[in-house]
């Protein structure tokens, strides 16, 4: 579940909009026509595809690294762990941003270019470790497994910061409107399954390194070059999308005199503090949900543990690696 505000703790692909954060004053706003809401949500397909591309094609290539199969799980960590830091301490700042350039799209730019940077050391890092004087006779090449992992982890985190803000941005355009919420939830949804779709399409394609034959190098097979390729698309698809909703649209800036210290002023002129502002509001909207959302929560979490672990282990490379099959 993903607030207006995106302060809350929320995962990588859940998808839904609730109110606006009770504890800020938000600019007064119409609801902002449709248009808008499709070019700020189609930023979920540039996303999802890179997402995609996480799922279905970094657990082998790390192993073409030489990391061992136990540890090839510890590397997913970060996308939980970034979820429920990452996103709470960026939807704080956030929420209280009075950038000239608005709220959210701040964060949605510096986002974007961080997936850019996490791309690159993914993509190079067979590279960067041969410059770096890694033999490549050797199976395992721990230099490139390092800068992977650094890559990933990044990504990860990248992803978090970029769907958070715009996610709450969302939120911002739809004013309370209900039938917007709606619309904004579906076109978001689906916007994610189209970048789903290509990302998945583009990582089933093994003859892709073609289009830019410059990635195949001693340190990058045709495995790794594809890998490339990919990721170049993602960055194009990413950079496209983002960019189309930093400038078309429009954000009002927050007032810096709404913003005291570690308080924000309310509606009647009242300065709220907390000790610890942002995990402490964290902890009192917790302790202000009632009894159906702690369900609706825990069936959230359950299916998380059932579905998560089925993206990352039902694959081809599971069957050949751990389980000893033939790959068709």
């Amino acid at each position: 579940m993903e607030p207006f505000s995106s302060t809350k703790q929320n995962h990588n692909n859940n998808n839904t909009l609730t109110k606006p954060s009770l504890h800020v004053e938000s600019p007064p706003l119409e609801p902002s026509p449709l248009r808008k809401i499709i070019v700020v949500a189609s930023i979920a397909a540039g996303v999802q595809f890179g997402w995609a591309l996480q799922l279905s094609l970094l657990t082998p290539y790390v192993q073409l690294l030489g990391i061992p199969h136990t540890w090839a799980a510890y590397i997913w960590l970060c996308g939980p762990i970034s979820g429920m830091l990452v996103q709470p301490i960026v939807g704080y700042h956030s929420d209280r941003c009075t950038s000239r350039f608005g709220r959210r799209r701040p964060f949605i730019a510096a986002g974007s270019f961080a997936v850019a940077i996490a791309v690159f050391l993914i993509g190079y890092a067979a590279d960067l470790g041969h410059s770096f004087g890694e033999d490549l006779s050797k199976k395992v090449r721990p230099r490139a497994i390092g800068i992977f992992v650094v890559g990933f982890w990044i990504l990860d985190v990248a992803n978090n910061m970029l769907q958070g803000p715009c996610r709450a941005l969302l939120g911002d355009l739809c004013a309370g409107n209900h039938q917007k919420t709606r619309n904004a939830n579906a076109f978001f949804s689906f916007f994610m399954a189209v970048g789903n779709i290509l990302g998945y399409a583009a990582g089933a394609y093994s003859k892709l390194f073609h289009v830019f034959p410059f990635t195949k190098t001693k340190a990058c097979d045709i495995y790794c070059a594809n890998l490339k390729s990919c990721f170049f698309l993602s960055i194009a698809l990413l950079t496209a999308v983002a960019t189309a909703a930093l400038i078309y649209v429009k954000e009002i800036p927050l007032s810096p005199e709404k913003v005291t210290g570690n308080g924000v002023t309310d509606e009647d002129g009242n300065v709220t503090k907390s000790s610890n502002p942002c995990f402490g509001e964290l902890s009192g909207a917790f302790r202000e949900l009632k009894r159906p959302m702690w369900i609706l929560l825990l069936v959230t979490c359950l299916n998380w543990i059932a579905w998560f672990p089925f993206l990352l282990f039902d694959t081809d490379w599971m069957g050949k690696e751990v389980y000893g099959g033939t790959v068709g």
